[in-house]
């Protein structure tokens, strides 16, 4: 695969990278022969994740607390849990400062009706980054591709929302999002538009408990 001239020696560390949907981007993005780094709040935690995926893909991917992880990385995947999100980026501020960070955080929840969508003061989770990250630019994408299908092999059948507030930070994402097989990256509005985007992932849920099977999305008509 041929990487787009933006992310031509850029690093990508991904927050989370331990966990289901940060592990699968880690090898999306590793296999595609971008730099990657598997952060955690535990090294330990992210350099056993990080063998697993070397020895899985053949590529190199490293390990590293989440402070040592976008230390020289260029590109940021926030993708932890809601409950972790303003607490890691708040103590990674000037750690993220001048970089493009990616928010794949959705604030859902789950109850006797199905998933639904949590209250976030500030309007969105990619809205609480860009609050607690002033100095960084906040892109919100990857909210809706499964852990366990982007951890596998084989193309994805999906378009990723991409939201954002600089544009040349949401194109770079948009390229980031096309290093992966069958999925393309849409321009979905700026980061006020996020609310929309992070919900979309309780209707997906409740297609999936309905149906048994996972769901995605594609635009038409483009």
């Amino acid at each position: 695969m041929t990487i787009a001239d933006s992310l031509v020696g850029r690093t990508v560390a991904i927050l989370g990278g331990a966990g289901p949907e940060g592990r699968g981007l880690a090898r999306r993005f590793a296999v595609a022969g971008l730099p990657v780094v598997v952060g955690s709040r535990s090294a330990e935690r992210a350099a056993a994740a990080a063998a697993e995926l070397s020895a899985a893909t053949g590529a190199e991917v490293r390990g590293a607390g989440a402070t040592d992880a976008v230390r020289d990385a260029d590109l940021v995947v926030v993708a932890v849990s809601w409950d972790d999100h303003a607490g890691m980026l708040h103590d990674l501020r000037d750690q993220l400062a001048g970089k493009i960070v990616v928010d794949t955080v959705c604030p859902i929840a789950l109850d006797d009706h199905g998933p639904y969508l949590l209250h976030v003061w500030e309007g969105s989770a990619a809205q609480q980054a860009q609050s607690l990250l002033p100095a960084s630019s906040v892109v919100g994408a990857f909210h809706h591709l499964p852990g366990d299908v982007l951890d596998a092999e084989g193309e994805l059948d999906t378009d990723v929302l991409v939201v954002g507030d600089d544009d040349t930070a949401v194109d770079v994402v948009r390229d980031l999002v096309a290093t992966i097989p069958g999925a393309r990256g849409v321009y979905a509005g700026r980061l006020r538009s996020a609310l929309q985007v992070e919900a979309l992932w309780a209707n997906l849920l409740s297609v999936e408990e309905r149906t048994g099977r996972r769901a995605g999305y594609r635009v038409t008509g483009l």
